[in-house]
């Protein structure tokens, strides 16, 4: 009895460690995609070049949907 109590908890503390690094992986790569997007929109002044902004407007939309809530 105690013997499957142990697997228990250890097939919970391995779903707990996968879940904790794919949400840290996650928002690295949210973060990411926001500075990526961020940067394409700041230097679009720069370039001048318009199709910067929509692509960077067009990454912050996607970074805004992945956010956590």
């Amino acid at each position: 009895e105690s013997d499957t109590c142990q697997r228990r908890k250890s097939k919970r503390w391995i779903i707990a460690s996968v879940v904790h690094c794919c949400r840290k992986k996650c928002l690295l790569l949210n973060d990411m995609v926001l500075i990526t997007a961020t940067l394409l929109t700041g230097f679009s002044r720069r370039a001048k070049a318009f199709e910067m902004i929509l692509a960077g407007r067009f990454l912050e939309g996607i970074g805004a949907g992945r956010a956590p809530h």
